[in-house]
């Protein structure tokens, strides 16, 4: 597909990737719709229930692309049975809500980039990940697993991209607790400092979605910075932007009694996790460093 001005329907809008996304479809020329919870509050956007599967087909018929990016907070601690079935519930409901309405429309949506995780990689020191790496284990690998297997119900002709994405470098997200603990002082090394995190910049983040739209890419597709780097390089990099110090450890064991199962999921993993697919299909990446991509976030504070 070639460059083209596309009708857009994006769910999850109103959150950190959604709202930079928006952002850059518009200064694409790109017509936006977004999907919300509430009462929709003018002609762009349409109510939706994705807890119960309810999705207006026609809204499904008039977009070009849908972007899905719905599903409940993983910062949300704790992890309790009952938060981790929702975890799970709001990704995989929201995108069979999605896929189905997509069935049932009469002239549905050609492009399908539905939400999904470098969770789905487990901790894996000591190898690179592309995107025809095998899946690995734990609660994250399970939950994205049945996240990408929803998009099943989309209609054949429809082209479905996951969005594998890592550690979004914004001021929201995976980094929102760390920010703040910073300013005051309190920037520390998690665990060892060695475990790669697969990061990207919010810019990029959002800018690969846009580019997604109108390749040919299908599939999993990794969302993440092209130079891997480690956890204590972006915190290190953090604490210096701020002019703060950086001498403090928080270890292991720490982090896994604190936050439990969400600590040992979602800040101890290693995942040096490479954009092979990104980077093959032309993408150009304007934050090629986690050095960069931190000073982006510094600067915008």
């Amino acid at each position: 597909m070639t460059d083209a001005t596309l009708t857009v329907l994006v769910s999850g809008a109103s959150g950190l990737v959604g709202t930079e996304l928006v952002r850059q479809l518009h200064e694409a020329g790109h017509a936006v719709r977004t999907l919300v919870r509430g009462e929709a509050r003018d002609e762009t956007q349409t109510t939706w229930v994705p807890a119960a599967g309810i999705v207006d087909p026609t809204v499904l018929d008039e977009v070009d692309a849908v972007v899905n990016l719905s599903g409940a907070n993983l910062g949300r601690l704790p992890w309790t049975p009952g938060y981790k079935k929702e975890i799970l519930a709001s990704r995989v409901g929201a995108t069979q809500t999605l896929a189905r309405g997509m069935a049932r429309a009469e002239h549905p949506p050609t492009i399908f980039l539905s939400g999904s995780a470098v969770g789905i990689y487990g901790d894996r020191p000591g190898e690179r990940l592309t995107e025809q790496s095998p899946r690995g284990t734990g609660f994250l690998s399970d939950v994205v697993a049945d996240w990408e297997a929803a998009t099943g119900d989309a209609p054949s002709g429809t082209r479905v991209v996951h969005l594998r994405t890592g550690v979004v470098v914004g001021p929201g997200g995976a980094l929102a607790p760390l920010l703040p603990l910073t300013r005051l002082g309190l920037g520390s090394r998690l665990g060892t400092g060695d475990q790669f995190w697969p990061w990207i910049s919010l810019h990029d983040e959002a800018a690969a979605i846009v580019h997604l739209l109108t390749s040919s890419l299908a599939g999993p597709v990794n969302l993440a910075g092209p130079t891997p780097a480690t956890s204590d390089a972006l915190t290190r990099r953090l604490a210096g932007d701020l002019g703060k110090p950086y001498a403090l450890t928080v270890p292991e064991f720490v982090i896994a009694g604190l936050m439990q199962e969400a600590g040992r999921e979602m800040l101890l993993p290693s995942q040096q996790v490479v954009p092979e697919a990104l980077l093959a299909d032309g993408f150009a990446f304007r934050h090629r460093t986690v050095d960069e991509a931190v000073d982006a976030l510094t600067a915008s504070l």
